[in-house]
């Protein structure tokens, strides 16, 4: 088995990283007045250079850049399109003294358009920083759907959602993803929670009283996202992450991908695919006889919600489990999701991520080599 030198690698990662406390100082320094945008960027540019640099010494192929510029995966992203409105997360504390992050709703008040290239300048520095393939992360598309419903779409402006309303949103990711490879983007990752969402009974039911069918969803999702794909610039890998929540290491489903597999894996033209695999509220392996030849399951097997580190032993048992059903070559590890999916990070230790990270390719190497 040899090692791959195109995205997804052997070993990968979803993406974020723990925040630097200097980071999040100048960030609150920032939302005070007490140093300009233009100061934060330059602290931001440090901190990006750093966990390059981290990300390099561990031997990572893909590097991002942490998303220290982000507060949240999705919304920094999806309200700098033309159209759409989001409101800000509300922490709120659940029975058990946990916090969890109610989801936003995102609100399409205009037509979506593609008014500015939202990741670009992010991406020229991240490029700038490293010799490896950077990586880019934006939210999946359907979350302009998925949170609000029909409800959440404004109907003077999309009597009907099909075909404008996904051809629009479409159109906008594809001229994003058209101005990152004019730049040089070659890794572009879509994170999605929705489709996992799907997987879990409370919020199907959750969809059903915003008028939605849950098991006709998947696949309008997959023709959804495929609208994006049709876009996608020559040479450019497009992955897609399911995530079940991660906030302060906390989750917000559960449930395995057989609900949505099929559309998933097979209907989907995504070339790779990046699933939460960490504990059972995953479910077992066999969804993914649905992924045909040609695309990729990169496993999340190492959590980033603990600070525990993984057995080694136990994650090539795992590989192998899942290689009974895809050939261990459309296999890859990583970790199951971002050390930091917000701002506010999991609740676990810096080096823990790193000796995660550490372990995800120390593993990847004796099974692929």
């Amino acid at each position: 088995m040899t090692t791959r030198t195109a995205p997804p690698f052997r070993a990968d990662h979803v993406g974020s990283f723990l925040r630097p406390r200097y980071l999040l100082e100048a960030r609150d320094q920032a939302a005070k007045g007490e140093i300009t945008r233009e100061q934060l960027r330059a602290v931001e540019d440090r901190a990006i250079t750093e966990v390059v640099k981290a990300q390099e010494a561990a031997g990572l192929q893909s590097i991002t850049d942490g998303e220290f510029r982000r507060t949240y995966f999705h919304i920094d992203f999806l309200e700098q399109l033309g159209g759409v409105q989001t409101d800000i997360p509300v922490t709120v504390k659940k029975p058990d003294g946990t916090e969890e992050l109610a989801p936003p709703v995102m609100r399409v008040i205009d037509k979506v358009r593609h008014v500015k290239d939202i990741q670009l300048a992010d991406f020229k520095y991240l490029k700038s920083q490293t010799a490896r393939t950077p990586k880019v992360t934006i939210p999946s598309p359907t979350m302009l759907h998925f949170r609000g419903g029909r409800a959440g779409i404004s109907k003077a402006h999309y009597p009907e959602l099909e075909p404008d309303f996904y051809d629009d949103v479409a159109k906008a990711y594809g001229e994003e993803l058209k101005s990152l490879a004019a730049a040089g983007a070659r890794y572009v990752q879509m994170d999605d929670t929705n489709l996992a969402y799907l997987c879990d009974e409370k919020m199907r039911e959750a969809a059903r009283s915003r008028g939605d069918d849950p098991n006709e969803l998947p696949h309008r999702y997959a023709k959804f996202i495929n609208r994006v794909v049709a876009q996608k610039p020559a040479g450019m890998t497009l992955a897609m992450h399911l995530c079940r929540g991660n906030f302060k290491s906390t989750w917000a489903a559960t449930g395995g991908y057989e609900p949505v597999a099929e559309a998933l894996l097979s209907e989907m033209h995504i070339d790779a695919y990046f699933l939460e695999y960490d504990d059972a509220r995953s479910g077992d392996f066999r969804p993914l006889r649905f992924l045909p030849k040609g695309k990729f399951v990169v496993l999340g097997l190492v959590t980033t919600k603990l600070g525990q580190l993984e057995r080694k032993d136990e994650l090539k048992r795992r590989i192998d489990e899942a290689a009974k059903l895809v050939p261990l070559e459309q296999l890859c590890l990583s970790p199951q999701c971002g050390f930091s999916s917000t701002v506010h990070g999991n609740v676990i230790p810096h080096e823990a991520q790193w000796a995660k990270i550490r372990l995800v390719l120390e593993t990847a190497k004796e099974v692929w080599g």
